[in-house]
C-alpha cells in the first residue's frame, strides 16, 4: 500500500467515522429525554428526527467499514452486495426523512416545539385547563359580558348577553352597541369609550337599556380597557348585570321609610295638636262663658252688645277648630255603630245638592249592594263633605264631582296608603273632582294639620287632617291620586261589616287567574316605578311584555312587534290612552284593551274620557285583580294583533 492511496483512504475513514458518532450523538440526545418523558409514542416529530439521525448515522458507518476494508488492496473495488445494501439504506434514509418532513408542519405549528420539558408541560396542561375553565364561567355566568371595539361594534357576547338582553350572539356580533339603547344612552356610550380611549381604566354607572322585545332593564354596567401589549387599547369588555329588581326593591323600601317617617309625623303633630286643642279649650271656656256674662250685662246697649256679639261668633269658631284638632288626634268621643255607606252618601248628596253650586255637576254612584262599616255616622258624613269641599274649591270655574261607593280587595303590598293596610276586602268611599290637581309634592302634606294650599283666610289646614283622623280611627285607609290641571281621586278604604240579613258582598276572586301562554301585552304606562311593577306581574304570570312610557314609543313598538293586547294609562303627556287604543284599532280594530287609571271609573265615564263600556282596572290594582282583568278581555283565540311592519322605525 502506497503512501499516495493511503492518506486519501484513511482521510475518508475518519471522516465517515466523525460524522457517524456526531449523528449518533444527536440520536441519543434527542431520544434519551424523550423516553424519559414518555412521549416515544406521542412526540412524533422527535421521534422522526431521531430516525432520520439514526439512519444518516449508519449510513455512514457502512461507509467508513468499506474504507477500511479497502486501506490494505491495491485496487479499490465494491461488491455488488453492498452496492445494494448502500441504495436500500439510501431508500430507509429517504423514508425517515420523509416522515420527518410529515410531522414537522404538525409538531412546529401545533406545539412549537421538538420537545416539551415535562414540568413545562404540565404548566401548559393546567394553563389549558385554567383557560377552558375561564371560558365556561364566562359563557355561563348570569352576568352579560360583551366585547366592543372603539368605534361601538359588538364583537364578543356570552350566554348572560343571550339571557339578558334577548339577541343571539349570531344576531348581534357585528352590530352596533347602540340598538341596546335609545338616543341618550347611545350618547352615553360613546362618552364612555372616548374616556376609555383617552387613558381611564375602568368606568362603573348604572343606566337603562333595552331587550330586543324593546323592554326596559335597569343594568349596572362595569366598562374596562381591553388592550394590546403595547398597553395601547384596542377595545372595551362590558360586564352587564340586571339591577331592575334591586331598584324596585330599593323603591319599595324608600316608599315604606317615607311612610313610616309620614305616620309617625303625623301622630307627633296629632300629639301636638292635642294638647294645644285640650288646653285651648280651657281658655274658650273662659272667653265665652265671660262673654255671655258680659252680654247679659250690656242688654240694652246695642253698640256694646254688638261688639260682644262679634267676641262670642269667634270663640265659637275656635270651638269648631279645636273639636276638629281632637278629632284628627282621635281624642273626641265617637260612637261608632253599623252604618250603610249608601244611606251616608245618599244623605250627603242631597245636603250638597242644594248647597255646593251650579256652576259643579254632582253626581253620586251608590253601590248596588249595601256596603256596611262600623263607625260614627256623623264622621262618615263629616268625611264625605270635608272631601266635597275640597273638591268644590279645587273647581272655581266649574267642573264635576262623583261621590261612589263600593267593595275593594287589598293584598297588602300597596305603597301609597295612609296608613297601610293588612290585605283583605274594604268597603270604599270615591271622591273624584276635574279641578285643578295637586303636584306629588303637595300630595305628599296634605293630611298634616295646617297644611293648606288656599290662600289666606280661605282654609284652616284641618279638613283633611280631620279626615285622616277619622279614617284612621276607624281601622280605615286613605289614598290619594292627583295630577295638576286633570283632576284628584280621593279612596276611602274602611273595614267591611256584613249587615244582618243583608246579602254578603263579593269579596275578591280567589280562584288563580290563567296563565299568560306567551300571549304579548303592550303596557303603556308614564310612571317608571308603575312600569316595572306591571311589568314583573305580567311577566311572571307567563305573557311577553313590551313595555313603553308614552304613546308614541306604543305606536312604534306595536308597529314593529305587534301585541294581543294594550294595557295603557288613560291620562298621559302628548297622547292619552284612548287616542293611543284608537289609532291602534285603526290596524287591528279587534285588539283587547285594558285601561288603567289612578280616576275611578265614575269621573272618568261622566266626564266622557271613556265610555262607559270600556274595560278599566283603578289604581291602585293587586296582581290577582290585574291578571284576572286582562284575561277577561283577551279572547281565547288571538292573532290580529301581530301587523307584519314594512320598515319600522328603531326603538329608543
Amino acid at each position: 500500500m502506497s503512501d499516495r492511496t493511503t492518506v486519501p483512504e484513511q482521510l475518508f475513514l475518519l471522516g465517515n467515522l466523525g460524522t457517524m458518532i456526531t449523528y449518533a450523538a444527536i440520536t441519543v440526545a434527542i431520544a434519551v429525554p424523550v423516553a424519559r418523558a414518555g412521549q416515544l409514542r406521542s412526540n412524533r416529530l422527535a421521534v422522526a428526527t431521531a430516525l432520520i439521525f439514526l439512519t444518516s448515522a449508519v449510513g455512514h458507518g457502512l461507509h467508513a467499514w468499506l474504507a477500511f476494508a479497502n486501506l490494505d488492496r491495491a485496487e479499490h473495488s465494491v461488491t455488488l452486495v453492498w452496492v445494494w445494501v448502500l441504495a436500500w439504506w439510501n431508500v430507509v434514509t429517504g423514508a425517515a426523512g420523509l416522515y420527518y418532513w410529515i410531522s414537522r408542519r404538525r409538531a412546529l405549528v401545533e406545539t412549537g416545539a421538538i420537545y416539551s420539558d415535562p414540568g413545562r408541560q404540565k404548566l401548559l396542561d393546567e394553563a389549558d385547563v385554567h383557560r377552558a375553565t375561564l371560558e365556561a364561567v364566562v359563557e355561563h355566568t348570569d352576568d352579560a359580558i360583551v366585547g366592543i371595539t372603539l368605534d361601538g361594534t359588538i364583537t364578543a357576547w356570552n350566554g348572560g348577553a343571550e339571557r339578558l338582553f334577548g339577541y343571539t350572539a349570531a344576531e348581534i356580533i357585528g352590530s352596533s352597541a347602540s340598538v341596546l339603547a335609545d338616543d341618550p344612552g347611545a350618547a352615553e356610550q360613546q362618552e364612555v369609550i372616548r374616556r376609555i380611549r383617552a387613558g381611564e381604566r375602568g368606568v362603573s354607572y348604572e343606566t337603562r337599556r333595552f331587550c330586543k322585545d324593546g323592554r326596559p332593564v335597569e343594568t349596572s354596567l362595569s366598562v374596562a380597557a381591553i388592550r394590546d401589549r403595547s398597553g395601547r387599547p384596542t377595545g372595551v369588555s362590558v360586564v352587564a348585570r340586571d339591577i331592575t329588581a334591586i331598584k324596585e326593591a330599593a323603591a319599595r323600601q324608600r316608599a315604606v321609610e317615607e311612610r313610616t317617617h309620614q305616620a309617625q309625623r303625623m301622630e307627633s303633630l296629632g300629639k301636638l295638636a292635642g294638647g294645644v286643642a285640650h288646653d285651648f279649650n280651657n281658655i274658650l271656656a273662659i272667653i265665652a262663658n265671660y262673654t255671655d256674662f258680659a252680654l247679659e250685662e250690656a242688654a240694652g246697649n246695642e253698640s256694646l252688645t254688638g261688639d260682644l256679639t262679634h267676641v262670642r261668633t269667634a270663640a265659637d269658631r275656635a270651638v269648631h277648630l279645636t273639636r276638629q284638632l281632637l278629632t284628627f288626634t282621635r281624642g273626641d268621643t265617637i260612637q261608632p255603630q253599623d252604618v250603610d255607606l249608601n244611606a251616608s252618601l245618599a244623605e250627603v248628596g242631597g245636603m250638597l245638592g242644594r248647597t255646593i253650586g251650579e256652576h259643579i255637576t254632582l253626581i253620586t254612584v251608590p253601590s248596588a249592594e249595601p256596603v256596611v262599616v262600623h263607625a260614627d255616622p256623623g264622621q262618615i258624613q263629616q268625611v264625605l263633605l270635608n272631601l266635597a269641599i275640597n273638591a268644590r274649591d279645587a273647581m272655581p270655574d266649574g267642573g264635576t264631582l262623583v261621590l261612589e261607593t263600593d267593595v275593594a280587595g287589598l293584598d297588602g303590598g300597596e305603597i301609597d296608603m295612609q296608613p297601610p293596610l293588612p290585605a283583605g276586602t274594604y268597603a270604599r268611599l270615591l271622591v273624584s273632582d276635574t279641578g285643578e290637581g295637586m303636584s306629588a309634592e303637595v300630595a305628599a302634606h296634605i293630611f298634616e294639620p295646617f297644611y293648606t294650599t288656599k290662600p289666606r283666610g280661605k282654609g284652616t289646614g284641618l279638613g283633611l287632617s280631620t279626615v285622616y283622623g277619622i279614617v284612621a280611627e276607624a281601622g280605615g285607609s286613605l289614598n290619594v291620586y292627583s295630577e295638576p290641571g286633570v283632576g284628584t281621586t280621593f279612596r276611602v278604604y274602611l273595614p267591611l261589616v256584613t249587615a244582618p240579613g243583608a246579602a254578603t258582598v263579593p269579596g275578591p276572586r280567589s280562584a288563580a287567574p290563567p296563565a299568560g301562554g306567551g300571549r304579548t301585552v303592550l303596557v303603556v304606562e308614564d310612571e317608571p316605578a308603575l312600569a316595572r311593577v306591571v311589568t314583573r306581574i305580567l311577566a311572571g304570570a307567563g305573557y311577553t311584555v313590551l313595555t313603553a312610557t308614552g304613546g308614541p314609543q306604543a305606536l312604534t313598538l306595536f308597529q314593529q312587534h305587534g301585541c294581543d293586547a294594550l294595557l295603557t294609562d288613560v291620562i298621559m303627556p302628548e297622547m292619552s290612552g284612548r287616542r293611543l287604543a284608537d289609532l291602534i284599532h285603526e290596524t287591528v280594530p279587534t285588539l283587547p284593551v285594558l285601561y288603567m287609571s289612578g280616576y275611578s271609573n265614575g269621573l272618568l265615564g261622566t266626564t266622557h274620557v271613556l265610555d262607559g263600556d270600556i274595560a278599566l282596572i283603578e289604581k291602585p290594582f293587586t296582581a290577582h285583580d290585574l291578571l284576572h282583568r286582562l284575561a277577561e278581555i283577551i279572547k281565547p283565540v288571538i292573532g290580529t294583533g301581530h301587523p307584519a311592519p314594512a320598515e319600522p322605525e328603531p326603538v329608543p
